[in-house]
């Protein structure tokens, strides 16, 4: 499979809620990146591709809460490849830290938030 991904992904073993109108579910978190996470496909979820939804998580031994709001761009029977779509300043700030600590490269890491917010010509 061709490696088209412009942000890097560390492995991020977590609970986690999606959301969509009404219904939640519980999941996993597999892995995480500026641009999204790969989670397990939740029991009973039926969503397809293109369909928007909220992935929450706490932080591990703390109280903090993270929220993206994730379109589906990959859908197997085991997971779901998640893209974010809107995240807020609190969220994205606690994410980029998770990221910086388990890269161990902050430059990097500043290059692709910048990617990230910079609109492409």
């Amino acid at each position: 499979m061709d490696n088209r991904r412009k942000f890097s992904r560390i492995l991020f073993a977590a609970s986690a809620h999606l959301a969509q109108t009404e219904q939640t579910w519980r999941t996993k978190i597999l892995d995480l990146s500026l641009n999204g996470a790969l989670v397990e496909l939740p029991v009973g979820y039926t969503g397809q591709l293109h369909t928007i939804l909220t992935l929450a998580f706490v932080l591990a031994d703390s109280d903090i809460e993270l929220h993206m709001e994730a379109e589906i761009v990959h859908k197997t029977p085991e997971h779901l490849g998640l893209k974010c779509t809107h995240i807020d300043v609190d969220s994205i700030t606690h994410l980029r830290r998770i990221i910086e600590l388990n890269m161990g490269d902050a430059e990097l890491l500043d290059r692709e938030l910048t990617s990230l917010i910079t609109p492409v010509p």
